[in-house]
């Protein structure tokens, strides 16, 4: 089983930025997808952004696309999220995830794996 650790969240003021990390350790697999999903109070979780570990194709929620960017780097079994022009309402508990196969599912049911979460908090 696959361990997913995020850090990185804490509180910033809207316009600012942060990069969350997502540590993934145990036995994994080349084509794994990994995903970053967000919750905020009294809302249901929802898609962010995912790729695959070795193919460069992306995937961004309408909300964070052209602010958000993931990447992953290898050497490291590490996935990033770096945020930028951040907004209060991207206000939430940030998630990463992990899903063996070749395909990039942006849904939640979708992955298999998860993190236990980190606080995003953008003040205005």
């Amino acid at each position: 089983q696959m361990q997913l650790v995020e850090s990185g969240g804490g509180l910033v003021q809207a316009g600012g930025s942060l990069r969350l990390s997502c540590a993934a350790s145990g036995r994994t697999f080349s084509n794994y997808a990994m995903g970053w999903f967000r919750q905020a109070p009294g809302k249901e979780r929802e898609f962010v952004a995912a790729k695959t570990w070795s193919r460069t194709n992306t995937y961004y929620a309408d909300s964070v696309k052209g602010r958000f960017t993931i990447s992953t780097v290898n050497a490291r079994n590490t996935v990033y999220l770096q945020m930028n022009s951040l907004k209060p309402e991207d206000t939430a508990v940030y998630y990463c995830a992990a899903r063996p196969g070749l395909g990039v599912p942006t849904g939640t049911s979708d992955y298999n794996y998860w993190g236990q979460g980190t606080q995003v908090t953008v003040s205005s």
